[in-house]
């Protein structure tokens, strides 16, 4: 049976593909967007169809949602799969994704509570998963060098968000606005496992934000009312990231070792070693698994859910410090397969107690390993999916 799967270029789809082919599916790719970024909806369209009018896959499957996806597979009454795997994703609020054609899969359990209710039969939860098999290979060719190179007493690999934040740009924000969006930064931060942001700004604070960001997305005909949605998480959202990531960077800087893998600005840290990006697939694995203690600081617009980067580093052998969320209980045990702290006092603490106790960081390590094995690879993930068909 065949299937095409639309790819941007997300670093999860080589897995996902592995794992239907795996499980006996036949997939075509259809890959025009990993290198064309501006493609228009039509162009979306246009790409699909000709695929769904030559070859009649078995179903349609992205990551993320695509509204213009949705459509042409609503009019070929071909099945649309997709599966978040960030947050947020304002596409959601389209109407096409009520279409009974769709099977939306989303990773955070508050986004699925949101926007279930809107597609009932079609919204289903699914969290993210590890590719063992994968990181395996490249946690076996590490060589003397890569330990000369990678081994760290505390690593962060990602963004600092500062150049994925709207926020900075804009001009002209009213004072009072300013002042408020700051005041629920600071709160955020003090809150690990919740996300107040939405609930607390008002209806004038969004409309604000909107009136001065050129590109602050809209949609018409939306299932719901989106402004807040979008200025909660897409504009202050990405504020407490960038804020979060220096903050946590610097205050660990000034009691232990800190390296940063990263492609970001990072003039805002202080006693930081700074290193450049690193390749995702070949590098970074490394640095999972020969770092002392991999730090995992989800931003706020993954409201309950797990972030990639979790099991990513589980899956390299690598212990994880990761902030509280949620959803994490279900899925891991702290203090057995990883570890969390619910403020920046209990993170120090915790990074002294693991730095200086190597039994145990690396017990940890390999029960999250061993967990990730067993129940979270992406052959577990999408037997589950194929299985809300």
């Amino acid at each position: 049976m065949k299937i095409l799967v639309y790819r941007y270029g997300s670093i999860c789809e080589p897995d996902v593909i592995s794992a239907f082919q795996k499980l006996g599916l036949t997939v075509l790719e259809e890959r025009t967007e990993i290198t064309e970024k501006k493609l228009s909806p039509a162009d979306r369209v246009r790409l699909v169809e000709n695929v769904l009018k030559s070859e009649h896959p078995l179903f349609v499957f992205s990551i993320n949602f695509y509204p213009a996806v949705a459509e042409i597979c609503h009019i070929y009454r071909t099945r649309y799969l997709c599966w978040t795997v960030d947050a947020p994703v304002p596409e959601l609020f389209a109407r096409s994704m009520c279409y009974d054609t769709n099977h939306i899969f989303l990773f955070d359990h508050a986004q699925y509570q949101f926007f279930a209710p809107y597609n009932p039969d079609g919204t289903h939860y699914l969290p993210l998963a590890s590719c063992t098999e994968r990181f395996d290979k490249v946690v076996a060719s590490i060589s003397g060098k890569d330990r000369e190179n990678y081994s760290t007493d505390i690593s962060f690999v990602g963004s600092l968000y500062n150049e994925k934040n709207p926020l900075r740009g804009l001009k002209n924000l009213p004072d009072h606005t300013k002042g408020y969006i700051d005041a629920c930064v600071e709160a955020s931060l003090k809150i690990y496992g919740y996300n107040l942001v939405e609930d607390a700004i008002t209806d004038e604070v969004a409309a604000a934000i909107k009136t001065c960001a050129k590109d602050f997305y809209t949609i018409e005909d939306a299932v719901t009312a989106s402004d807040r949605y979008v200025a909660a998480h897409s504009y202050i959202g990405m504020q407490i990231a960038e804020t979060e990531r220096a903050r946590t960077l610097n205050t660990l800087s000034k009691y232990f070792s800190v390296d940063l893998f990263t492609g970001s600005d990072t003039s805002a840290l202080q006693g930081v070693q700074t290193h450049g990006p690193v390749a995702s697939l070949t590098e970074m694995p490394k640095i999972f698994h020969l770092s002392k203690i991999n730090l995992n600081m989800t931003i706020k617009p993954i409201q309950t859910g797990l972030p990639l980067r979790i099991f990513d580093i589980l899956g390299c052998g690598g212990f994880l410090m990761t902030n509280f969320q949620a959803e994490l209980p279900e899925y891991f045990d702290i203090g057995t397969d990883l570890e969390a702290y619910s403020s920046m006092e209990e993170l120090v603490e915790k990074c002294a107690y693991y730095l200086e106790h190597e039994d145990a960081r690396r017990q940890i390590a390999e029960n999250g390993y061993r967990k990730v094995c067993e129940q979270h690879t992406y052959i577990h993930r999408i037997q589950k999916m194929i299985a809300a068909l």
